[in-house]
């Protein structure tokens, strides 16, 4: 049997309906409690009954575990993964406590720097909608590196969590280990890697676009080279995207003007490769293109911009 506790707090999440009037109720059940915000946590207490969705009891935790103060939810929310009392239990679950009849499960959390985390740490590129390259590294020694949209670090209670939708496996809270899971991962072979709990993991990340530029580059150089052809006596180089980083960053690494990529592609959008004559024309009746003038076409069955081809008009 547990010890009952003295100062209990009974934390309420203002934008769920009934999850103040819940605290309410149960805090009338109650000897020396105090009722407050989750956005507004108070730490003189040594127990917290948090009354909300998993969001709420998740926000809790963060909060608590640097206290030692254990956690107790009611689940108002959608899922209840770990705030899984019911509102209908109550009376149940706060007769139990008095009586010191429970048990404090203690769960694993991550650490990064000065934050903490029950569920999981979710590292993604700087922009959202581009594909990174991420290092992994477990002891300061490199064990592989991803393509994707990111990286889950999870931790057995996370498992069912974000982890979970990415694909990851289900694993037992009494389990002492860590997961890591890649989110859309550009490749057939990439799966879910699970660590013990006592190593150190290090991630070292670059936007893809990085790679896309270097590779990009390699591959003019490459078919300048095995065409015999000078860089001067190409009219324009046409990417198969207007993204102006990308295209900023070829213009540098070739030492040539901004204004030889041609990016005034209109109505073709990120299918270029199926529209190849379609921006040959255009660019002719604009008379940019005479007979005779020689352009290369970025992105043109590589993908990632890698892909390069001359033509000859």
């Amino acid at each position: 049997m547990e010890k009952t506790f003295e100062k209990i707090g009974i934390i309420f999440n203002p934008e769920l309906n009934n999850s103040k009037s819940l605290a309410k109720n149960i805090g009338s059940k109650i000897q020396n409690v105090k009722i407050f915000s989750v956005n507004n946590l108070k730490n003189d207490i040594n127990l917290a009954i948090v009354i909300g969705g998993d969001g709420t009891f998740l926000k809790a935790s963060r909060f608590y575990s640097k206290k030692d103060i254990p956690i107790i939810g009611f689940n108002i929310g959608r899922l209840g993964y770990l705030a899984q009392a019911h509102p209908n239990e109550a009376d149940f679950v706060i007769e139990k406590l008095k009586k010191g009849d429970y048990k404090i499960e203690n769960r694993l959390m991550l650490k990064s720097k000065n934050k903490t985390a029950l569920n999981d740490i979710v590292i993604k590129g700087q922009n959202c909608a581009r594909t990174a390259t991420l290092d992994l590294y477990i002891n300061n020694k490199k064990l592989c590196s991803y393509v994707a949209d990111g990286l889950i670090i999870s931790t057995p209670t996370g498992s069912t969590a974000y982890s979970l939708s990415a694909g990851g496996p289900i694993i037992s809270p009494n389990i002492d280990c860590f997961l890591i899971i890649p989110i859309c991962p550009h490749t057939l072979n990439t799966r879910p890697i699970i660590i013990p709990s006592d190593e150190k993991i290090k991630m070292q990340g670059k936007e893809i676009y990085k790679y896309a530029v270097t590779k990009t580059v390699e591959n003019i150089n490459k078919l300048l080279k095995d065409s015999n052809e000078n860089i001067d006596n190409i009219k324009y180089i046409i990417p198969h995207q207007s993204n102006m980083k990308i295209i900023k960053a070829i213009s540098t690494r070739l030492k040539i003007e901004k204004s030889k990529l041609y990016t005034n592609i209109e109505n073709v959008g990120n299918t270029f490769c199926a529209s190849i004559p379609i921006v040959l024309d255009e660019m002719k009746q604009k008379g940019l293109l005479q007979e005779k003038d020689k352009v290369i076409l970025l992105g043109y069955g590589g993908g990632l911009n890698t892909g390069s081809i001359l033509i000859e008009l």
